[in-house]
């Protein structure tokens, strides 16, 4: 199977099962926008909660935040983004494609050569173009009502950092999580919601004290990517990648790449940067508010380094879709099936009357409706048994309950593993203990 096949069969398997699908499809579509369906925005807030479990929940020291999408325009002057966050773009004159700069092989650069149609002479003049969505607040559009739409979270988290600090009473080192939309206007968006022009990010600020930033970055660092392992994503997929000296933005003093080995290539799922008092400094500047900190241990009074962990909530669902996806050549078949880890399965369970008589059906509703109090759970009894794992395969559902005619008997139902195929006996009494530890993988 080729790479650039795996992804149209991701494509593919996410519309047939309602993960993903094109934003405003009965009207053409949009480019590099999309909509979760009912499988997805489970997956995504599975996620998502699972982030802000390991961000929040698990560390004393870090709190939450939920900055609004519309900020003072000055919010971005101070932060360079008005000034400088842009693509250098060029036009191929013979057939209208429109090109970043770097996406051009540096030997072609030099003839003009468009890296689509092959002409040679034919590229434009690099120009620069500001990546952030323009509008306007209030009933008039002139330049004193223009603002933006947020291209980043981040900058949310360090206007607020005074008021966070002073009300959760935190000292530093501290850290603020956010989860949020944001949007660029992309000129080269593809390869799915691996980038797209609205997303959505997870990004953790931590403040520290300047001095110990360094440490704390490589502490970050390594915690990050025991967390994608702790999502199920296969290890020998990821690895780290640190920014050389001419690839560093400019107010990161270091920075690391979390990639994943998508059918595109080794490609950023998550990155960590040490940020400096870049961006506090020039809030200050530009705000005249006092953003420094006063440490009562040491008496001493500085503005501090921010470690900076960002990940795209869409790109990591992308990553878990690609990484689970598995094509197995059965005797009579081709089985799909999504290795969810249990933990961000959308659904958790099926729960399946055998056949459609002897009581089973209600049997079966019962234990979905019991079930449905921890667990999300899909209930079918439409069409043969097999047919019905098979459609949950593709679904990634961890485990499927099956009521027959044993269960007439003794009261005891058929487990199915989805990832082995294996069946056990287990007491309907039994079953939500049984699904936690399976779930969670306790003893």
């Amino acid at each position: 199977m080729s790479k650039n096949n795996t992804l149209d069969k991701i494509v593919s398997l996410c519309k047939r099962r309602g993960f993903i699908f094109q934003s405003s499809e009965i009207y053409g579509g949009i480019n590099a926008c999309y909509d979760y369906g009912p499988l997805g925005v489970e997956l995504k807030k599975n996620i998502k909660e699972l982030w802000w479990r390991a961000m929040v929940y698990e560390n004393e020291n870090i709190v939450g935040l939920d900055s609004a999408i519309l900020m003072h325009p000055k919010v971005w002057e101070a932060s360079g983004h008005v000034a400088s966050f842009s693509d250098p773009l060029v036009d191929c004159k013979v057939c209208k494609q429109r090109f970043r700069e770097d996406e051009i092989d540096p030997k072609k650069w030099e003839k003009r050569q468009c890296p689509r149609c092959g002409s040679v002479g034919s590229l434009t003049e690099p120009r620069q173009f500001n990546l952030m969505f323009k509008t306007h607040m209030g009933p008039v559009e002139e330049e004193s009502t223009l603002i933006y739409l947020r291209p980043e979270t981040a900058q949310g988290i360090y206007v607020n950092y005074k008021n966070v600090l002073d009300s959760s009473r935190q000292k530093i080192p501290f850290g603020i999580a956010q989860i949020g939309k944001a949007f660029r206007n992309e000129i080269t968006p593809g390869n799915f919601t691996f980038r797209t022009r609205e997303f959505e990010q997870m990004e953790m600020q931590y403040f520290v004290k300047p001095g110990t930033d360094e440490a704390i970055f490589q502490e970050w660092a390594q915690r990050r990517m025991e967390w994608y392992y702790w999502l199920g994503i296969r290890k020998e997929k990821l690895r780290y990648r640190q920014h050389g000296p001419h690839e560093l933005a400019h107010y990161a003093k270091m920075a690391m790449d979390i990639e994943y080995e998508y059918p595109m290539g080794w490609k950023e799922l998550e990155g960590i940067h040490n940020r400096t008092d870049f961006d506090l400094s020039r809030h200050q500047e530009y705000s005249g508010k006092d953003l420094s900190y006063f440490d009562p241990l040491t008496r001493e009074r500085f503005i501090p380094y921010i470690i900076e962990t960002s990940a795209g909530c869409d790109r990591t669902v992308l990553t878990c879709l690609i990484d689970a996806y598995e094509e197995q050549k059965l005797e009579k078949e081709t089985r799909i099936v999504l290795h969810l880890d249990p933990k961000i399965a959308p659904i958790k369970v099926a729960v399946f009357p055998l056949v459609n008589r002897d009581g089973m059906p209600e049997i079966a509703q019962n234990i979905a409706k019991s079930l449905r109090k921890t667990f999300s759970v899909f209930y079918d009894d439409d069409g043969a048994i097999g047919r019905r794992y098979r459609r949950q395969d593709e679904a990634g559902t961890p485990f499927a309950i099956t009521v027959d005619s044993q269960t007439l008997k003794d009261d005891t139902v058929t487990l199915r593993d989805r990832d082995s195929m294996l069946q056990d006996r287990v007491a309907i009494g039994g079953l939500e203990e049984e699904l936690k530890k399976r779930i969670w993988k306790t003893k």
